[in-house]
């Protein structure tokens, strides 16, 4: 059995987006699955192309540097290659004490 996620006939494959806390709020959805593009390498990329989704995707990601990320619930940079994750996760930064 393979565990590569499946590559559909127009060059994309489907994964899992999950939003938390005021990035949720601002694209309006708590996750979504879509159908990115191959050619998309990195989570930097990913963001990028998000943003041309919408006013919502754009508020969210209107400061690229301080939105985190997760591929496949393990934290990620934006320089962090997509691989085949099947979830990407989007967070603000966290504090705690």
């Amino acid at each position: 059995m393979s565990t590569a996620s499946p590559m559909t006939a127009a060059g994309t494959r489907p994964v899992r987006i999950v939003y938390f806390a005021w990035v949720r709020e601002r694209v309006g959805l708590p996750e979504e699955t879509l159908d990115i593009p191959a050619e998309l390498g990195t989570i930097a990329d990913l963001v990028r192309w998000l943003k041309a989704r919408g006013e919502g995707y754009e508020a969210a990601f209107a400061d690229e540097k301080i939105v985190r990320a997760a591929l496949d619930h393990v934290h990620a940079k934006p320089q962090a290659r997509l691989g085949q994750a099947r979830e990407i996760a989007f967070f603000p930064p966290m504090t705690g004490g």
